[in-house]
């Protein structure tokens, strides 16, 4: 629990900061979480098959061009020009005619490398985009995975009885998915209405906020049936007592994502 509190001390000390200031210095701090990430997706990876350094070398490549591409638009709208997309599904593709034993780069691991880039590279864009619009509003997204987080798990501790997806996530339960998401709307939507718009209708707001923290969780289990597939407790150890970067972010990201059907009206 020490190095738990530790972990989350010096994250906080890191994380906050940049939050606040935003431009340039959340930019690179955003660009900087990416690479991380997408190093935790790739030795998750090889605890079953090791991708080809050279390989590796191109993701590293392609993840810093589709951030930078998105880093300064702020049209609600995740763009990627038709010249890179050809280039990543080629720079993926054509490897597994040369690598000539499936046990060295085949087509499972080209699409693999293609959806990891894609998947992380618009969740990363969507950040720098949200930051970009609005601090307060960033924070609202923020906001209610870890009150739903931090909901579900005291409210799984002190009366979770019945699993929710036991064979995904062992400690997860059905009372601690709804205590977490009864906190996690009533904290989002007050921010909201207190902070960010008063005069919006409390019904939409209650409504989203209960999608988005619903969302959050079930992008938790994705990430712990990733894990479990790759025989995998933590993405890494970078934060003791929290595993990696992907660890912290999974709920993180889906709100991400799932708030962007709301981004015009919200």
């Amino acid at each position: 629990m020490k190095k738990r509190i530790i972990s989350a001390i010096i994250a906080l000390a890191i994380v906050i900061p940049l939050i606040v200031v935003g431009g340039v210095a959340f930019n690179i701090g955003v660009y900087i979480i990416s690479l991380v990430a997408l190093k935790e997706l790739l030795d998750t990876k090889a605890s079953k098959k090791q991708i080809p350094i050279f390989i590796q070398l191109i993701a590293y490549i392609f993840m810093t061009i589709i951030l930078i591409s998105n880093s300064k638009d702020i049209s609600n709208v995740f763009t990627l020009d038709y010249r890179i997309l050809a280039a990543l599904f080629m720079a993926f593709l054509i490897p597994t005619v040369f690598y000539h034993e499936r046990s060295k780069y085949s087509i499972n691991d080209a699409f693999f490398l293609i959806g990891s880039l894609l998947f992380l590279g618009i969740s990363m864009s969507l950040l720098i985009l949200v930051r970009s619009i609005n601090l307060n509003l960033l924070i609202f997204l923020l906001l209610i995975p870890m009150a739903t987080d931090i909901f579900a798990y005291v409210t799984g501790m002190l009366i979770g009885k019945h699993k929710l997806l036991e064979e995904i996530s062992p400690k997860k339960t059905i009372e601690g998915m709804v205590g977490g998401t009864l906190m996690g709307v009533f904290i989002g939507a007050m921010f909201h209405h207190t902070v960010i718009d008063p005069t919006f209708s409390k019904i939409e707001i209650l409504l989203i906020c209960t999608f988005l923290s619903l969302l959050g969780q079930y992008g938790d289990l994705v990430f712990s049936a990733i894990k479990r597939y790759f025989g995998k407790k933590d993405f890494s150890n970078l934060m003791p007592g929290h595993g990696g970067i992907l660890d912290r972010l999974d709920s993180i990201i889906f709100v991400l994502l799932g708030f962007m059907f709301f981004i015009n009206i919200i």
